[in-house]
């Protein structure tokens, strides 16, 4: 556990029923008479937009919808989207959406009138500045991106995702609310789900792991624990999907003071060639890396355990096969897919491998180091 620590959260966060109600309270604290909405079709074809739209509205505001961002977005669209963006003049970004929403709004929030861009951020992350504040409302129940500092984007050319990380790109305001879940389909609400639970059962294993990562990460596992099937199966279970959005925003929390591991790091290389949906490469990715994790961090395994049913007669080793059993039965319950399903065969695995162990921000703080060997067999048990 580190010596030193810091925690850096955004300073609004709403929840709990009609948690979006408060959009009002906020145009007018921030006197956003232009608004940019950033969504996705998907979102559109659900009008859940359209209150959003009318609340800006009612207030005396205009809003510039920026909707054309697909899952897993390349810097090239959001030099788009600043492009789309230069000839208005934006007081206020308000993203809804999943991750790749989000992060999106985050990257422009950074770029807007500044005289640097995303290539030169991609070289220098603490170049940026923020330029806009934003307004976060995740529509799905996982990434986290709501309260972090980082920021993914595809770069195609070396057909990788890169984070950018930099405090700027905290939210100003958070907005949870359950509505905004209700009917995800089970396969989002699923991926994401377990998103949340990498993030968070990664940063309490993680080296850089601390007091504060500690805090938010183990009540976002307890969260986690109790609710993912529910929540992700019952489109009426608000309760459980209300403790999967806090859960996704505690894992969140907890990435900015700790940080995630060899799943993110190995799951990088699947999104940037083969296109599959952050959520889901974590997904495949979470038990083998587990459980070759897991022998060096006894102690937190059972700390997990221990926090979330209580301490009793069970042995350490019993404690930690709980764990990873339970992490089997939720991705079990929940269909996850595997690498095999999206076409990748044995043959792929060396080169996946390889880009997995350079993603050294990460592979730095798990728990165990990696030899290229172990990051194949890791991929082979996920194929």
């Amino acid at each position: 556990m580190l010596n030193s620590y810091s925690l850096k959260i955004p300073s609004n966060v709403y929840a709990g029923k009609d948690a979006l109600a408060n959009i009002s309270k906020i145009l007018e604290k921030e006197k956003a008479g232009s608004v940019a909405l950033f969504t996705d079709k998907g979102i559109e074809s659900t009008s859940m937009h359209e209150c959003i739209i009318s609340m800006i509205e009612e207030n005396g505001g205009n809003v510039t919808i920026v909707d054309d961002i697909p899952p897993e977005p390349s810097y090239l669209v959001i030099e788009s989207i600043q492009k789309k963006l230069s000839s208005v003049d934006v007081d206020l970004i308000i993203a809804l959406g999943g991750g790749s929403v989000m992060d999106s709004a985050k990257h422009v929030s950074v770029l807007m009138n500044a005289d640097y861009g995303i290539k030169d951020l991609l070289k220098n992350p603490s170049l940026a500045v923020k330029q806009l504040k934003t307004v976060m409302i995740p529509t799905t129940c996982g990434t986290g991106s709501e309260a972090t500092c980082n920021a993914i984007v595809l770069v195609p050319e070396e057909e990788m995702k890169v984070g950018i990380v930099n405090d700027s790109m905290i939210p100003d305001y958070v907005i949870l609310d359950s509505e905004m879940i209700r009917n995800l389909p089970q396969k989002i609400a699923a991926s994401t789900g377990l998103d949340a639970l990498c993030h968070a059962i990664e940063c309490f294993t993680g080296t850089k792991a601390n007091p504060f990562s500690d805090t938010f990460a183990l009540c976002a596992l307890k969260l986690i624990f109790t609710s993912i099937e529910k929540a992700v199966k019952d489109k009426n279970a608000l309760n459980e999907k209300e403790n999967m959005l806090i859960a996704a925003f505690y894992g969140g929390v907890a990435i900015t003071s700790s940080g995630t591991t060899a799943v993110h790091a190995l799951s990088y290389p699947l999104g940037g060639k083969y296109h599959i949906a952050h959520g889901v490469s974590n997904a495949m990715l979470l038990l083998p890396v587990m459980k070759f994790n897991s022998e060096a961090c006894i102690d937190r395994f059972v700390e997990i355990y221990d926090y979330i049913y209580g301490s009793d007669g069970r042995s350490g080793k019993e404690k930690v096969d709980f764990i990873l059993k339970r992490i089997e039965e939720i991705i079990n319950a929940l269909e996850i897919p595997t690498l095999s399903d999206f076409g990748i065969r044995k043959e792929d695995i060396s080169s996946l491998a390889k880009a997995g162990l350079e993603v050294k921000r990460l592979m730095d703080n798990n728990p165990r180091p990696m030899s290229l060997d172990e990051a194949v067999e890791i991929y082979l048990e996920a194929l």
